[in-house]
């Protein structure tokens, strides 16, 4: 048994059950009984809490990151202490973690990769800029919840992980997902937030993730030597684009990687914009330069080697013999070096001045050849179609050649050129191919197929196009006995129809098979409950046999009340009477009640066995009052004068 659930921390927070476990701490449901709300209580585990300097950073900083609030953040209300307990007290949220989203969809189309890693990057640049860094972005870390959007979860405790700036095995723990620089246990920024971030959009777009490896050792080294596949390679419908910031994301040098998280989301948006965006960097421009210098070993607490020197000092010293061997074998060591040293750097002079010569010899070609060359002044063909393009006279006479080089989307009519390259009034020597892009007609957009899609799923898939032609979504329950609970029936307007800017698209969204109110089926025989149930209500009906009284065959009880409202395909059980316990033989007598001479009248009540039989306002001077008796075996007969108990004895009858 958990010690904690059951137990109320700061008399307000009442422990329910564990949800979670996590590295450093355990998360719990609990209430919040002051203000009778469910929360996620973390706790930190005990060895740690055992550490005074570790709790007392744990609460330092755990209370800075409870300033944070941002849509994109689970939300912290509280951290304090009880005794040795440590807690975080934060928002419960409805949903599951990322990975195990990935792990059900399997690889995220690129517009719900979209869609996650910018929510990811909103979150972290709200906590850079209130100077605190996660350290440990990774898919466990985040949270989707039923509306499709992302929370970022773990800040705090997260930043204690790596206070120690080496890899242990605690931070192994996260090891696909780290930075180079945390790898090499260098101090980090929020510039390693943004190469997780990238790992994990790498994750979501290809179903993999860039380095794999037998250790952590080994999954770390890769970070720091080894390039990752480009995305495109493993999944080609990833845009160019998207491939790019994902990469740049992850680049391993720190010049070359996004400098900030707003950087980063300043290329999704304008990507989300224009998925045919030219960034202003290519793949090549992210390649790590190769640089001359040591191979730097991983810090980590483990030493299992160390240098013949330094065994020497630690054993007291060596012999001046063999501190003489040492001093020879470096010298000579020393002058091996310099004379490789010399001639490397002969051989790269000589290099270079061949290098010069070449590049000199044809700077001066490209000189002379180019005088007395005719200029040409591209002229203007927006506006005009291919054909139209290459009869003008400015195009014919320059000697100027038309290549369609694709189509956009645009007002104009289909086939007219919307844009040109080199651009009109360009002066030209050698360029006479003017490379086109010519108008697809009006971008109506097209409505995409989420039939049977979770209802969360479906507005994801529908995200862009909603930004795209400033759509509403709107969804409509309906019964449903095929399509799941939360999952889209149909759409308004179908997949494949045309769409404009301001439509609205309705979600038509299973609420199951529908509720019906229940009957009372009791006194119906079997055949006619059964057929009413299953025909009118959709119900499932099971049958229990019970001896009764009543005639065989005839319902006598039903499980689920009559008016109660129940899902369609529900089961209800009806007992039915087996007919084999026959009612007793009953007989019917006249018993003379005798009244009060006290009084002028009387309000006489009879109850047999319990059971009233007769009340009545009866004169006194009658005597007495004969009342009718019916039933079998004996009865326990009661007679009241204006309400108070007179007589009281057993009346036999016939036996049962």
């Amino acid at each position: 048994m958990d010690q904690y659930i059951g137990k109320v921390l700061d008399g307000r927070y009442e422990i329910i059950e564990r949800i979670g476990i996590g590295g450093m701490a355990i998360v719990y449901k609990a209430r919040d009984q002051r203000l009778n709300r469910l929360i996620a209580v973390k706790i930190l585990k005990s060895d740690l809490a055992q550490d005074e300097d570790f709790r007392r950073r744990f609460n330092a900083e755990s209370q800075a990151v409870a300033q944070l609030s941002h849509p994109n953040i689970v939300s912290v209300y509280d951290v304090s202490r009880g005794g040795d307990t440590e807690y975080i007290i934060m928002e419960l949220i409805d949903g599951i973690t990322l990975k195990q989203y990935m792990e059900k969809r399997g690889q995220l189309d690129w517009r719900e990769s979209l869609h996650f890693i910018t929510q990811i990057m909103h979150g972290l640049s709200h906590a850079h800029s209130r100077g605190i860094v996660h350290r440990d972005i990774k898919p466990q870390n985040i949270m989707v919840l039923r509306d499709g959007s992302v929370k970022v979860t773990d800040f705090g405790i997260a930043c204690l992980e790596n206070s120690a700036q080496t890899l242990t095995q605690e931070a192994l723990g996260s090891v696909h997902y780290i930075s180079p620089e945390q790898a090499r246990g260098d101090r980090t920024d929020a510039r390693s937030d943004i190469y997780s971030a990238g790992v994990v959009l790498y994750e979501m777009l290809t179903n993999r993730l860039p380095f794999e490896g037998d250790s952590a050792v080994s999954v770390a080294i890769q970070h720091l030597s080894s390039i990752p596949l480009a995305p495109r390679e493993i999944n080609a419908e990833i845009p160019k684009p998207l491939e790019l910031i994902c990469m740049k994301a992850m680049a391993a040098d720190l010049d070359k990687r996004y400098a900030c998280a707003e950087d980063m989301l300043s290329d999704l948006e304008a990507f989300r914009k224009n998925p045919g965006v030219s960034l202003d960097f290519e793949m090549d421009d992210l390649r790590p330069e190769e640089i001359d210098e040591p191979t730097r070993p991983l810090k980590t607490s483990y030493s299992g080697y160390s240098s013949y020197n330094t065994n020497a000092r630690s054993s007291g010293g060596a012999s001046p013999r063999t501190e003489q061997r040492v001093r020879e074998r470096n010298t000579d060591r020393d002058v091996r070096e310099t004379s490789n040293s010399g001639k490397k750097r002969t051989g790269l002079l000589v290099g270079g001045i061949v290098v010069g010569i070449v590049v000199v010899v044809l700077l001066l070609y490209a000189v002379f050849s180019s005088m007395g060359a005719k200029e040409y002044t591209v002229p203007s063909v927006i506006g005009y179609t291919v054909e139209d393009a290459q009869a003008l006279s400015t195009v014919a006479d320059g000697g100027f050649t038309i290549k369609e080089g694709g189509s956009q989307p645009s007002d104009e009519a289909v086939g007219v050129i919307i844009s040109q390259d080199p651009t009109e009034n360009t002066v030209t020597k050698t360029q006479k191919t003017i490379t086109v892009i010519v108008s697809s007609g009006k971008d109506n957009g097209e409505m995409i197929d989420v039939v049977d899609q979770e209802v969360r799923a479906a507005k994801i898939l529908l995200q862009d196009l909603k930004d795209k032609y400033n759509l509403t979504i709107e969804t409509v329950e309906e019964e449903s006995e095929d399509i799941a609970v939360t999952h889209v029936i149909s759409t308004d307007p179908e997949a494949g129809a045309p769409l404009s800017d301001g439509d609205t698209i309705t979600l038509h969204v299973s609420k199951g098979a529908g509720k019906v109110t229940i009957p009372d089926f009791t006194t119906l025989t079997i055949e006619k409950a059964t057929k009413e149930a299953q025909d009118t209500y959709g119900l499932v009906v099971k049958t229990v046999n019970e001896a009764s009284e009543e005639a065989a065959g005839i319902v006598i009880r039903q499980d689920i009340t009559a008016l109660t409202e129940v899902e369609k395909g529900s089961t209800i059980t009806l007992t039915v009477s087996d007919g084999s316990k026959a009612p007793a033989e009953t007989e019917t007598v006249n018993y003379p009640c005798s009244l009060p001479t006290d009084r002028d009248t009387v309000e006489l009540m009879v109850e047999l066995n319990g059971t009233e039989v007769y009340r009545k306002t009866v004169d006194c001077s009658l005597g007495s009052v004969n009342v009718t008796l019916t039933g079998s075996g004996t009865g326990q007969l009661s007679i009241y004068w204006d309400g108070v108990l007179h007589e009281q004895q057993l009346i036999p009858f016939t036996e049962e």
